[in-house]
């Protein structure tokens, strides 16, 4: 159950990275806005529920926070290609692509 709770934390984490940048290039409360902050919650609930991990008050703690702690290091990342690159966009995955195919 531990294990379960650990690899569905660390999943939650990186899922929630590309929503996180999307969401720092978009206007607050927006559609798109409430978009990137909504889309991974079913994601979520589909993995507590096969995951076995259930819905017990101390996994929100780790979930909860791991959702967080994505989404804000996907707008950091957001942030920081923009100080240091001029094509920026709300995709992580093409920014990404860009940048390798580019040879930078």
């Amino acid at each position: 159950m531990i294990f379960n709770l650990i690899i569905v934390t660390i999943t939650v984490f990186v899922l929630n990275i590309p929503f996180g940048y999307w969401r720092a290039n978009v206007k607050k409360f927006g559609l798109q806005w409430a978009l990137s902050v909504h889309i991974p919650v079913p994601f979520i609930i589909l993995l507590r529920i096969y995951s076995n991990i259930g819905f017990a008050w101390y996994t929100y703690i780790f979930l909860v926070s791991a959702f967080f702690l994505g989404q804000r290091l996907g707008a950091r990342m957001h942030e920081n290609r923009i100080l240091h690159e001029k094509l920026t966009t709300s995709c992580l995955v093409m920014d990404v692509f860009r940048k390798n195919a580019a040879g930078n």
